[in-house]
């Protein structure tokens, strides 16, 4: 079975042509762009609880999804590179009707496929927020280059774990670093558990450096908005310093760093508010 439990507890599954993505909706529908939210490595919709009830607080629509074979979501082509993953995308998006142009928010390894997104769909981007992104710059970076590959590693250790069923005790500690309130707490420890989840998470993982070289193909629109959300103080380490290019590079960036966030802890109940900061600046400025 390709995911957690049967069925999903939130959200609904999105047939894309012949197989199924599940999302999770939030806010009142309205002029302004849908906020769509992709989740990192090893992730899942759970992951932007927190973030899109605060969206919804501030009366935007938001969406996101389990990308494939991850969380709830059928699997899809074994082949898992960035021109798989946006065209899932752009297949979910089709099939939900969201045709006007979008806000992209990508965490960490989602970051990659955002940016992919709006070079391959210009017209479909209103903007980006990267959340801790992870940027093609990082190829660059030998000793985050090598972190990525022993995760990768480590990633095809955890599908042995999950197979035998050893990882659902461990999620019980490692399950929920994010601080999510108690159904995505508990909806994030069952997809962590979940064997299938792990192989397709692998699969991806295999793929960064291809989606990192396709990522890197071209340069972002320069109007295009960009805001960079970083967790940590605000030092300029190598990391840092390639997160917040794409944003520099635009005549309508914002960059604000998040003393005390982690890495997962930035789309939590005590660092979320950074994250909506960044999405309203992107708004403010596709209305301007």
């Amino acid at each position: 079975m390709s995911k957690a439990r049967s069925d999903p507890s939130r959200g609904e599954m999105i047939d894309i042509g012949g197989r199924r993505l599940r999302v999770v909706k939030d806010g009142p529908a309205g002029p302004r762009p849908t906020v769509v939210l992709e989740h990192g490595a090893f992730g899942c919709a759970a992951d932007w609880a927190v973030v899109q009830a605060r969206l919804a607080a501030k009366g935007l629509a938001s969406l996101a999804y389990d990308r494939a074979g991850l969380g709830y979501s059928d699997p899809g082509p074994r082949h898992r590179d960035g021109h798989a993953m946006v065209a899932d995308l752009d297949a979910l998006l089709r099939a939900l009707r969201e045709t006007g142009p979008i806000v992209l928010v990508g965490h960490s390894m989602g970051g990659l496929t955002t940016r992919l997104f709006a070079l391959t769909h210009p017209e479909r981007v209103a903007g980006l927020v990267m959340v801790d992104a992870v940027t093609p710059e990082i190829l660059a970076i030998p000793a985050a280059a090598r972190a990525f590959d022993a995760f990768s590693r480590i990633l095809t250790a955890v599908r042995w774990l999950a197979r035998a069923g050893l990882m659902r005790p461990a999620t019980l500690i490692t399950g929920d670093t994010i601080g999510l309130p108690p159904e995505a707490s508990a909806e994030k420890r069952a997809i962590q558990g979940s064997a299938s989840h792990a192989l397709w998470a692998a699969e991806e993982v295999r793929q960064w450096r291809a989606l990192a070289t396709q990522a890197s193909a071209a340069a972002l629109p320069p109007g295009l908005p960009v805001a960079a959300i970083t967790a940590g103080a605000r030092t300029l380490t190598a990391l840092k310093e390639t997160q917040a290019i794409a944003a520099l590079a635009c005549a309508n960036g914002y960059i604000e760093q998040v003393p005390g966030a982690g890495h997962a802890s930035l789309l939590g109940r005590r660092f979320a508010d950074p994250v909506v900061r960044g999405v309203e600046h992107v708004l403010a400025a596709v209305q301007r």
